[in-house]
């Protein structure tokens, strides 16, 4: 009797359990929480260094005589038209340049994909320089031997003031430049007689300006590409992004008359007038710290 009462009561509360059970809400795995993508922007200021390569192609010096040879001068126009001194030297110059810098702002319109308008100023030390050589013939009856000549031309620095418009397909910008440009250079003209006495000599060294213009890429790096392990100094300065860059430039500094003059180291007389100009093209390479925009 005993157990058939444990057992219905075992039973009754087997029920009730199940039951109750049956009321509460099942327990269901939390919906997954979604997480939005951060879209890149080119807003911001940074700062960046570069190499460079400068080359010309377009740049001559002219020499022209001052006088004719009345009144016993030295007919220098006559020593031009001869070739004894060279009316036109085609000047080129080449080479890797020193390291570079500068910083600017860009402002994207449209996050991810878009319009970018920015400006930027920079400072490339070139230091590109050559050194020319000329003789001039030998005219019977007039000289003996050739009259040397030498010719130099240096730019030491190219700064630039640009501003730039680009289109950013999410981290990788392509744009134009254009702005103003200035440069210290250094123009000189040296002419010996026969003897290797320096006859007439001029020269010029200080900063001239003109223009610059061309266009570039510019990609910005992933934040979890393994090249941001080397992207020390970045994280010392908070930058949010570094980008890499490739830029080519075209630069015209204008010209500039020297006058070259007797030395009094010979029995040289006159003066000649010697027109130098500088212009060329740079291409940089380089990177960028890109720090958050306004």
């Amino acid at each position: 009797m005993f157990a058939k009462l444990l057992l219905a009561g075992t039973a009754a509360i087997l029920a009730v359990s199940s039951a109750s059970a049956a009321d509460l809400p099942r327990r269901a795995a939390p919906p997954p929480v979604f997480t939005a993508v951060p879209v890149f922007t080119w807003t911001g200021f940074y700062l960046g260094t570069h190499s460079s390569y400068a080359f010309s192609d377009r740049q001559t010096i002219r020499t022209t005589g001052n006088n004719n040879g009345t009144g016993g001068i030295t007919n220098t126009q006559l020593n031009v038209a001869q070739g004894r001194r060279a009316g036109t030297f085609r000047s080129e110059q080449d080479g890797i340049g020193n390291v570079g810098g500068g910083i600017g702002y860009n402002y994207q319109f449209n996050p991810g994909s878009g319009f970018v308008v920015g400006a930027a100023t920079e400072v490339t030390w070139t230091d590109i320089s050559k050194s020319y050589s000329y003789f001039g013939p030998v005219i019977p009856g007039v000289n003996t031997a050739a009259d040397p000549s030498n010719l130099r031309q240096r730019l030491d620095y190219l700064g630039t003031v640009t501003g730039r418009l680009g289109y950013a397909f999410d981290r990788f910008l392509v744009y134009g430049t254009g702005g103003f440009a200035y440069g210290n250079v250094n123009y000189s003209a040296g002419f010996f007689n026969p003897a290797g006495a320096l006859a007439y000599a001029g020269k010029f060294n200080g900063m001239e300006t003109g223009y610059v213009y061309g266009g570039g890429i510019e990609y910005a790096i992933p934040t979890d590409s393994f090249l941001n392990r080397f992207n020390f100094l970045g994280g010392l300065l908070g930058a949010s992004a570094v980008t890499l860059k490739a830029e080519y430039l075209r630069y015209d500094l204008g010209s500039r008359n020297i006058t070259v003059n007797t030395t009094g180291l010979t029995a040289a007389t006159g003066s000649y007038t010697s027109r130098f100009n500088t212009e060329g093209s740079i291409v940089k390479a380089g990177f960028n710290y890109k720090f958050g925009g306004l």
